[in-house]
């Protein structure tokens, strides 16, 4: 008889610690699931910032780009880096090939092609420098002057740091690597 109540307390232990496990799972998904930027237009951007200055973050990127896809699943849904995306700045998604007008600065920009294929809009190649491989960040300080532009992939803890940088305006007077190495990160690697 005693044999039997062990067998049942072991029994409904593991069941309870499977049980734990198929939680602590499901609300380490949920978290992740609710990362969400919140993007907006690039003239909203620009038109809020006016309003309440905060620097803008700009994603360039393709319908086509597979590492853009791959940023927006990785990086941008990581809930360090969407907490601090939505807190400290303007979030912009601009499509490379956009094929609306956008107004900037008091010009005009366009895609001079918008029925062509992979045509690049004026306002990307004008933020990118002419150097349009996607994806691509560019940073815009609180007066609307660009900062910089950052071409590539970018995992969640590298575009952590990038974040820290440029919001907190340690480029003026540290170095990146002086930055990197005395930063400290939220994101856990495994």
């Amino acid at each position: 008889m005693v044999l039997i109540k062990k067998r049942i307390i072991m029994k409904m232990t593991h069941i309870f610690v499977l049980f734990a496990f198929f939680l602590s799972g499901i609300c380490t998904v949920s978290a992740q699931d609710n990362a969400k930027v919140n993007w907006i237009d690039f003239e909203k951007a620009v038109e809020k910032q006016a309003e309440v200055p905060k620097k803008i973050f700009v994603d360039v990127y393709t319908d086509w780009c597979g590492w853009c896809r791959r940023m927006d699943a990785d990086t941008y849904s990581h809930p360090v880096v969407a907490a601090y995306l939505n807190d400290n700045y303007y979030p912009v998604k601009l499509n490379a090939e956009h094929k609306e007008p956008i107004t900037f600065q008091g010009v005009v920009f366009e895609n001079q092609n918008p029925e062509g294929r992979r045509h690049a809009h004026d306002l990307a190649a004008a933020l990118l420098q002419g150097k349009m491989g996607y994806p691509s960040i560019v940073l815009i300080d609180e007066e609307s002057n660009i900062i910089t532009s950052i071409p590539g992939f970018k995992q969640a803890i590298d575009m952590e740091y990038i974040l820290y940088f440029f919001h907190n305006d340690i480029y003026k007077d540290t170095s990146w690597e002086d930055f990197q190495a005395g930063f400290e990160s939220q994101i856990r690697t495994e």
